[in-house]
């Protein structure tokens, strides 16, 4: 890497994904656009429908390509076009459904375009927990499929060890990047004002929670965590986000008795403020891949406790067993909450794996760019 000339004389690289609607796969495509055009490369972002709130986060000198689909699947003819047209020189794709898309399009393509996927959450969980039939068979694809690839990448070493026990790729085969999380962009943000009353000095603390309102989040065993750390001290919750689960945690909230002290506002644009000035911040989840999320709260110093859910909190917090609870058990997150605010205790994690710099170099070298 370094070697500038190298990148100059490279055409163009495509980033391929369904859309950039809000989530951590998403957001880290963007972070890598990024980084890849300040490296001097020019960066196509292919969406199969450009939407989504983080369009307005893609930098001016990456180029937006929309194929104007309804499903991933329906986008296949126009990738094949674009990667007929641009030929770039390599390509990088993000989620089960639109890498099985960009290894068939490469093919009908017939070009020489490079071609790696990524995996960004544990197949084995989104599979079990899968409400489409045609999701279920997402394993199979990926058997069949995948080894065309040139590299197959993982964003976790438990992404990494479940995507070989489920589809029967070497172990070898699947290499383990992790997330370009930690961004100047991210302590920018972190340090924006933020014009909330929750927030004013002399207020209860706020417990945090970030991501999609579906299933995997489980947010709910968090509504109910808290109500049992209300009952023990003042506090508020609000949850960030949005997502199919809404009408089903706000009737929880209600039933609950928790209105006024529990808040859903919506995906917000900058998150990091709010982050950056929580009590605690809680990931919930059932399942994940890497946590973003959880990665940028101990960037911040903000104190954290997570489930040890599959994949990617155990290897975050780096053995640190006192922050990790449970999954689904609603007692046991609430006294870790309870924990950390009687007797904050801040976890001093190396993140220099989670920096766009590192992760732009183990990119570009398996991207074969620049080398």
């Amino acid at each position: 890497m370094g070697d500038q000339g190298a990148l100059k004389s490279i055409t163009k690289i495509a980033l391929f994904l369904p859309s950039l609607r809000g989530g951590g796969a998403e957001r880290v495509m963007v972070n890598l656009a990024r980084g890849f055009a300040e490296r001097g490369l020019k960066v196509d972002l292919v969406l199969a429908k450009a939407e989504g709130p983080y369009i307005s986060q893609v930098p001016q000198e990456v180029r937006v390509v929309d194929l104007g689909a309804r499903r991933v699947l329906y986008s296949l003819p126009g990738l094949v076009r674009y990667l007929r047209q641009e030929r770039p020189c390599a390509m990088l794709s993000a989620m089960s459904h639109a890498n099985i898309v960009a290894i068939w399009a490469r093919s009908l393509a017939d070009v020489e375009t490079h071609l790696v996927v990524t995996e960004h959450t544990t197949l084995g969980q989104s599979t079990e927990n899968a409400t489409l039939v045609r999701a279920r068979f997402m394993p199979v694809l990926i058997k069949r499929f995948y080894p065309r690839a040139d590299a197959v990448v993982a964003v976790s070493r438990g992404v990494a060890d479940d995507l070989a026990i489920r589809s029967g790729l070497p172990a070898e085969k699947i290499k383990v990047i992790y997330n370009p999380v930690v961004t100047p962009e991210l302590f920018a943000k972190a340090e924006e004002p933020l014009d909330h009353p929750w927030f004013q000095p002399g207020e209860p603390p706020v417990i945090l929670g970030a991501g999609r309102l579906t299933p995997a989040k489980d947010f709910s065993t968090l509504i109910r965590a808290f109500a049992l750390v209300r009952k023990k001290r003042p506090a508020r919750l609000m949850i960030l986000g949005e997502g199919k689960d809404r009408p089903k945690l706000e009737a929880l909230v209600h039933e609950l008795g928790l209105e006024g002290e529990a808040a859903l506002p919506g995906f917000v644009d900058n998150p990091y403020n709010y982050m950056k000035r929580a009590a605690v911040f809680v990931l919930s989840s059932r399942w994940e891949g890497l946590p973003t999320v959880l990665i940028e709260a101990l960037a911040l110093g903000t104190l954290v406790v997570s489930t040890n859910c599959p994949s990617g909190p155990a290897e975050i917090l780096q053995g640190h067993k006192e922050f990790l609870v449970p999954v689904g058990d609603a007692n046991a997150l609430a006294r870790a909450i309870l924990c950390l605010l009687e007797n904050p205790s801040r976890l001093h994690i190396d993140i220099s794996s989670y920096t766009l710099s590192h992760a732009l170099e183990l990119y570009l070298r398996t991207l074969e760019v620049g080398t």
